[in-house]
């Protein structure tokens, strides 16, 4: 047991720093909850300016443009199933090394790169962007290169990624996670100099630590943390996946039979059928929690008001997120249950105004106040932490 706690540590130090390292042993036997420290991922307000010393003792200063490019990274890791803290790490090397955080554009290859919004023009061949990725090796047309968004998610790649199988992205690479970030960046980029991206990750984490924030750790309401507002509000449920079957308001207890005020309204799905976040958000509660069963709890910005919504009814291996997560609006955060005071598998959802812990109200209204979109089934990856094991 011994030797592998120890091994544990030493995994830890290589693949998540030092400040992983302390850590609880609790956490460390929980890869999962590891990889998605709260907190990790979540963009704070982005500086004017950066300083920080690379690996050969060069001082690197970063402006406010090349800071936002970075934080359009890390929000992408962190929206990406299997990426965390240690991938993104890995793609701020890559971007710092081909382009110093810059929008570049190639007007003597593609003359039409410079219509779009860039930080300068290049000639390294026939390349674009942060990541210097070029159309002709399949990585997107002009259009998509000349976009940060795109390039990240190209850069990280995957099943969910644009241009999935190939070319590879980060998460297509088998092992990764045991690679030197140096090697990882490189093993996407394929570049003739690959021993550079080493020199950059002193920056990168540099970059990290400066544009991310804590999040809530335990219960509380949530109210002392600044959350976002949302782009967009959605149906928890893939659309032809559900019917309603109790709504919000005084009925008849299916278990009791006595007259009862329902909190929430009721939707009838099959077992593990998947739960998406209504907006974009903090999970500040994931677990099993008495009468509610598998419950996780999101607290969002929207319209400028703090609301929270409530998910009841999973079963304990059917929650993928953990307290202090970063969500967004149609992101697979649970699989429909029936544990806790529930008759059969359906998702008890509740919205609350005001935030965790405040009067809910009718939130099938409140989806159709907001014009909550419906999802397709398969169309959201799910996200990266699973608490493992077996609503209200």
């Amino acid at each position: 047991m011994l030797k592998k706690l120890l091994a544990a540590l030493t995994v830890a130090a290589v693949c998540f720093g030092p400040a992983t390292v302390l850590l609880s042993v609790a956490v460390l036997a929980n890869p999962a909850v590891a990889a998605c420290a709260p907190g990790s991922l979540i963009v704070g307000p982005i500086p004017d300016s950066l300083t920080a010393t690379t690996k050969n003792g060069e001082t690197v200063t970063l402006n406010r443009q090349q800071l936002t490019h970075a934080a359009t990274i890390i929000t992408v890791g962190g929206q990406t199933d299997g990426v965390g803290r240690p991938g993104v790490v890995i793609a701020l090397m890559a971007a710092l090394t081909e382009s110093h955080l810059r929008m570049l554009a190639n007007t003597g290859n593609y003359p039409e790169s410079a219509n779009y919004p860039n930080d300068g023009d290049a000639s390294d061949h026939d390349s674009l962007g942060l990541f210097q990725m070029r159309p002709q090796a399949g990585w997107g047309t002009v259009a998509e290169l000349m976009d940060p968004n795109y390039q990240a998610r190209a850069f990280y790649g995957g099943p969910a990624g644009p241009n999935y199988p190939s070319p590879r992205g980060l998460l297509d690479i088998p092992g990764w996670q045991q690679f030197d970030p140096g090697e990882a960046a490189q093993a996407v980029e394929v570049s003739a100099y690959p021993d550079r991206y080493q020199n950059y990750q002193p920056v990168a984490e540099a970059i990290l630590t400066a544009l991310t924030r804590p999040a809530p750790s335990g219960g509380g309401n949530g109210g002392d943390v600044v959350v976002p507002e949302t782009t967009r509000v959605v149906f928890p449920l893939p659309k032809g996946s559900w019917v309603r079957t109790s709504p919000f308001g005084w009925r008849t207890d299916p278990i009791t039979f006595e007259t009862a005020f329902h909190s929430g309204s009721d939707f009838a799905a099959a077992d593990g059928t998947p739960i998406y976040a209504v907006a974009d958000g903090i999970v500040t509660h994931a677990g099993y929690t008495g009468n509610w069963g598998g419950l996780i709890i999101v607290e969002h910005t929207v319209g400028g008001e703090r609301v929270a919504s409530y998910y009841a009814h999973m079963w304990e291996n059917g929650i993928h997120v953990t307290e202090g997560m970063t969500v967004t609006a149609g992101q697979h955060i649970g699989d429909v249950g029936s544990s806790g005071k529930s008759t059969g598998p359906h998702l008890h959802l509740e919205i609350r105004p005001g935030g965790q812990g405040q009067p809910a109200i009718d939130s099938d209204q409140w989806l159709t106040d907001h014009d909550a979109e419906g999802i397709t089934g398969g169309n959201t990856s799910r996200a990266s932490c699973t608490l493992g094991g077996g609503g209200r």
